[in-house]
């Protein structure tokens, strides 16, 4: 088979997240204090695919790219650039005229290390959904997205019978019914909520119900639980449990499931293991829950080993980058 121009084609849900910090939500008629406000972008497979370009460094520059819909405005020509920005070919991400890009304000409060988000939906309806692009979707080696609607189904299946493989990041509370499709599962704990309730006395064997989705087809099974860590199967590994890393300064939690998922994409695009994909997109997540929002604090791959090996998190570059986002839109134009 002739080599791929693309090894990952992601069908991105792009929006604008205005990220802020605080010590505690504000009540009612009270305000509080914003340590950090940070324009970054947002959507669950565009931020995943911020994560495999920055994993994927130098050497995977122009090998990833993002097809779907944006607006005509700031916000739209904000998330081009920032994929741009990446090394990410946003050539088949369109600016559809007179259309608004999908904004969100995050607060992301120090108490409880949660995230409430307002969102404004934007204009765009499936807006990560443009009708199948042959030369794109043939010409890669994964295709990356995070559902199973029916927009996506003839994307998916225009890609895998030219031989990409299907990694789903399955971040909501949802059912499968193509599941047959996959390749890798990636869910969250919403995900495996949603695929084995609480109140069934099946839920806690995690080990059988990882066996019981490769069986459906996927060759890879994980599922992630934030602080308490991820659990997950292949043939090659067999079934595995790993803990979160501890011992940073959580700030942010928004991105980090998007940020594993991406992480772990690449991961494997370059040759590791589903366990060991798993481990290091751990530490991936949790070096970028130390700055505020779903970008700024995604390492890159050295940074990352470096702090499983020593403990030790060298946050220069991050800082730089945070620094960069700033507060406005302005340096993307």
């Amino acid at each position: 088979m002739a080599e791929k121009k693309y090894d990952i084609v992601g069908i991105a849900d792009c929006c604008v997240d205005c990220a802020v910090s605080v010590d505690d939500l504000p009540t009612h008629n009270r305000g509080s204090r914003a340590h950090v406000m940070t324009f970054q972008g947002g959507g669950n497979v565009a931020t995943g695919l911020v994560a495999s370009a920055r994993l994927g460094g130098e050497e995977k520059k122009g090998k990833i790219a993002a097809q779907g819909y944006v607006g005509s405005d700031d916000y739209g020509l904000f998330c081009k650039r920032d994929f741009e920005y990446h090394g990410i070919d946003s050539t088949y991400l369109q600016q559809l005229e007179g259309a608004t890009t999908s904004v969100a304000i995050v607060l992301s409060d120090k108490a409880t290390q949660g995230r409430s988000i307002m969102m404004n939906g934007g204009n765009i309806r499936d807006f990560g959904r443009m009708p199948p692009v042959q030369e794109l979707l043939e010409n890669c080696k994964w295709i990356y997205t995070n559902d199973f609607i029916e927009g996506n189904l003839e994307h998916i299946k225009m890609a895998k019978a030219a031989g990409a493989k299907l990694f789903i990041d399955s971040a909501a509370g949802r059912s499968y019914p193509h599941i047959s499709l996959v390749d890798v599962f990636v869910g969250s704990e919403f995900a495996y909520n949603a695929i084995f309730p609480e109140d069934k006395e099946e839920h806690k064997n995690f080990e059988e119900n990882c066996r019981k989705i490769r069986s459906q087809g996927p060759e890879m099974v994980v599922f992630t639980f934030g602080a308490k860590g991820c659990v997950g199967y292949s043939d090659d590994d067999g079934y595995f449990e790993l803990p979160a890393f501890t011992g940073l300064n959580t700030i942010c939690t928004l991105g980090c499931g998007d940020v594993y998922h991406g992480a772990f994409l690449m991961l494997l695009n370059l040759g590791y293991g589903c366990k060991d994909c798993a481990r290091i997109s751990s530490a991936v997540s949790a070096i970028k829950s130390t700055v505020t929002g779903g970008r700024a604090g995604i390492p890159d791959l050295p940074t990352t080993l470096k702090f499983i090996e020593t403990g030790v998190l060298d946050d220069s570059d991050l800082q730089k980058r945070a620094a960069m986002y700033g507060r406005s839109l302005a340096h993307m134009k």
